[in-house]
């Protein structure tokens, strides 16, 4: 369970986030849509200690993730690129990730075999560097390294920025089948409304840093309030 109490970031006079109370659940997927400046991002970052928050706390699991570390053994994030070690290969950087997580490098690969489809082909077998490669495969490196370990917390800003429509599609899948075979909490920013209503359980709606709409998507049910608010 993911708790935000009294959570609170600001940027000169700009307020990137400012959220009373909010609660993910376990085995939530949970899409968080809202156009550009809304503080989807920041709010991520702020859940992966990687921004302080000027007042309130995330928790994860009862964990404060800027006072603790614990939180990162269950907890597999793609943002951005920053993320990667880009001057290896996709393949050494995965070995590296089972290294530090005591995963042997059999089981990773066999883990990697199921993203097979996902590669397309262009992320296997090149040898060439992370840094090499086009800003949709490192995105496609960054989903497997987040999803590799098979962490029960998954956070994925805009995954699906830079893939093209087949790889989007198979993205979708993965995740809906990743949920379901690990009970994972899955949050997932998108501008893509229709793959976010496509793939998640619930979506909450973020304006000038508040969640203004929290909404069940049981049976695609937040289409219509979703499609009113963007105007499409």
């Amino acid at each position: 369970m993911i708790t935000l109490s009294q959570l609170k970031k600001q940027f000169g006079e700009t307020i990137a986030c400012n959220i009373p109370s909010f609660t993910v659940n376990d085995c939530d997927i949970l899409g968080l849509v809202g156009n550009n400046g809304a503080g989807k991002t920041t709010l991520f970052r702020m859940m992966l200690d990687l921004l302080k928050p000027d007042e309130g706390h995330v928790k994860l699991d009862d964990i404060n993730p800027a006072l603790s570390e614990e939180w990162k053994q269950y907890v597999g994030a793609y943002i951005d690129d920053s993320f990667l070690i880009d001057y290896l290969t996709p393949e050494e950087y995965f070995a590296f990730i089972g290294k530090i997580s005591c995963i042997p490098q059999k089981t990773i690969d066999e883990r990697l075999q199921q993203y097979e489809h996902l590669s397309g082909g262009e992320v296997f077998g090149q040898k060439k560097l992370i840094r090499n490669l086009s800003a949709g495969n490192k995105q496609k490196v960054g989903i497997i390294a987040a999803l590799i370990r098979q962490p029960k917390l998954v956070i994925l800003d805009e995954p699906f920025n830079f893939l093209d429509p087949t790889s989007q599609n198979v993205l979708k899948r993965i995740i809906i089948d990743y949920a379901a075979q690990t009970q994972a909490t899955i949050l997932i920013s998108s501008h893509n409304l229709q793959h976010t209503i496509d793939i998640s359980t619930r979506i909450a709606l973020m304006e000038k840093g508040e969640i203004i709409r929290d909404l069940s998507n049981q049976d695609y049910a937040a289409k219509e309030e979703l499609t009113a608010y963007f105007g499409e």
